[in-house]
């Protein structure tokens, strides 16, 4: 195996036994071999000059079953690898598709070996000019962050065909010879879809649940049985809650489900008890901690101890080998969570892990109805600086840097945030400007198009021409590939100085990230007195 598309990548250069996401050896190359597979899909779509429904339906979720920890089981990335192949040939067949193709829409097997015997030629390496390869899987992992993007849209209804479109044309793209300034116009493309794709699930989400408001979230636990919900699925969140009405049995939240306590269709449940724990890479203790079942609807699972294996669900496009799966909707019905439910009945009250309450909900939407606070805030001088410290978390020690940024930054400022990252800093006691908090979330890392209609509302309303001369600036942490989607999308709308870390992606070979320092002056994270000299410096006004 070689996998390099995570921060947590083995010396920062890539795992090549395991990975330190927990993925063995062997589903790393039958997740290789599902992305070629996806290649060869895009050529005969394209071949065919169409993209069916059922076609951009089958890319997407296959990209989103790559990313980082999602899939664990090979069993289930064999089918899908199969699903793929029949699906490739009956567009073949629908279209008359035929003449010189690349070999990823014309190879076939049967068998789990000889998809592993094939990986050893088309996975990562298989490009071997270090610049081009880079570049493919820039592109590739940005395609894969917008692909969960869409998933997570399309699951409520909500579609744009431009974007699926692109992603067969991108990934495509990715089989064949380009320049390099071909593929950075491509890379730059992405960020430009991402931002759609991201409106769409905003507009998904918000016209399904209502606009997030300002909410206090419970961290404690109740006296119930409970189940807990993570990964980030609303759809499964609103099934999960209907289903448990009047069983007795409290909902709580975890890691990236944190923000569906904002949502009104949400917290009209009395049984939603509140957050449980906090960020994904601590789930082994907490998950073990909280007694009841769990259901993993998402991205962001580690795999789990003996300890509380059995009491693990998972759903959607999440796998393990060992752990019951809840099998998908069918049309027109809903998720059958009945087996959780009964199971929670049997199962003692989480254990408290903590007490009190954490404040949320600051996406756009409530963010713009404090546009005339928040503007004469910075007009007075009361807020000096807006510091996007929005991305994920992880569990490397130096990770600690960001809760020390935050403590250390000036009481002038207010943090914007979404995704995971908050976790480092959403808990501290930072106090407020004038009734605005400083740890402004906006919610999952899906919810990072609220920051970017809050930048853009603001150099609206300050009359810039440059989305740089904001009181703005970035202090990113990245993990997996959803945040790649988010950061081609700043660089889309030209944002510069964007700092990223905790280390920067061993994907990006030096004359790539040359290229992104040149045109973007990204650069890496130093230590907090030097950032915060620089960032507090720095020229946005």
């Amino acid at each position: 195996m070689f996998c390099y598309q995570c921060q947590e990548t083995l010396k920062n250069q890539g795992c090549t036994v395991n990975g330190i996401c927990g993925k063995k050896g062997d589903t790393a190359n039958l997740q290789d071999i599902l992305i070629y597979v996806v290649k060869g899909i895009s050529v005969v779509a394209e071949k065919a000059g169409t993209v069916d429904k059922e076609v951009g339906h089958y890319v997407a979720k296959a990209l989103f079953t790559t990313i980082t920890n999602v899939s664990f089981d090979d069993e289930r990335l064999v089918e899908i690898i199969k699903q793929g192949f029949a699906l490739r040939e009956e567009i073949k067949d629908k279209y008359n598709v035929s003449g010189d193709l690349h070999d990823c829409a014309v190879w076939n097997a049967e068998t789990k070996d000889e998809f592993l015997k094939k990986a050893e030629t088309v996975g990562v390496l298989a490009t071997e000019n270090e610049d081009v390869r880079s570049l493919r899987e820039l592109l590739i992992y940005g395609l894969k962050g917008i692909a969960a993007y869409v998933d997570h849209a399309a699951i409520l209804g909500f579609e744009d065909s431009s974007v699926f479109d692109y992603l067969v044309e991108a990934m495509a793209s990715t089989t064949r010879n380009l320049s390099v300034d071909e593929m950075i116009a491509a890379v730059l493309k992405a960020g430009e879809v991402a931002v759609s794709a991201m409106a769409v699930l905003d507009k998904a989400n918000t016209e399904t649940y209502g606009n997030p408001e300002i909410s206090e979230v419970n961290i404690g636990v109740g006296k119930n049985p409970g189940i807990l919900i993570s990964g980030h699925d609303l759809k499964d969140m609103e099934e999960l809650l209907k289903q448990t009405e009047g069983t007795s049995v409290d909902v709580y939240t975890h890691g990236e489900m944190l923000p569906a306590n904002y949502y009104p269709a949400f917290k009209k449940h009395d049984h939603f008890a509140g957050n449980y724990g906090n960020s994904w890479w601590l789930q082994t203790e907490e998950f073990a901690a909280f007694n009841g079942p769990i259901v993993m609807t998402t991205n962001c699972f580690v795999p789990p101890k003996e300890s509380y294996k059995e009491r693990v669900f998972t759903t959607g496009n999440v796998a393990f080998p060992g752990v019951k799966h809840i099998t998908d909707r069918k049309a027109d019905s809903v998720k059958d969570f009945s087996e959780v439910i009964e199971m929670a009945k049997t199962c003692r009250p989480p254990a408290e892990i903590e007490t009190g309450k954490i404040v949320g909900g600051f996406a756009h939407n409530q963010v713009l109805a404090l546009a005339e606070k928040v503007v004469d805030a910075v007009k007075s001088g009361a807020i000096k600086k807006f510091v996007v410290m929005a991305g994920c978390d992880g569990r490397q020690k130096d990770r600690s840097y960001y809760t020390e940024f935050a403590k250390k930054l000036p009481r002038d400022t207010v943090i914007l945030t979404a995704g995971c990252a908050k976790y480092r800093y959403n808990k501290l006691d930072l106090g407020d400007i004038g009734g605005i908090p400083r740890v402004l979330d906006a919610g999952q890392c899906n919810d990072c198009y609220s920051l970017v209609v809050i930048a853009l509302k603001l150099k609206e309303i300050f009359e810039l021409e440059d989305i740089n001369e904001l009181p703005i600036v970035y202090n990113v942490a990245w993990y997996e590939q959803k945040a790649v989607a988010v950061l081609l999308a700043l660089l889309h709308l030209g944002v510069k100085n964007i700092r990223l870390g905790p280390t920067l992606p061993a994907f990006l070979s030096p004359n790539v990230l040359n290229v992104l320092v040149e045109k973007f002056a990204i650069k890496p994270i130093a230590t907090v007195e030097e950032d915060l000299a620089d960032i507090l410096n720095s020229s946005g006004k």
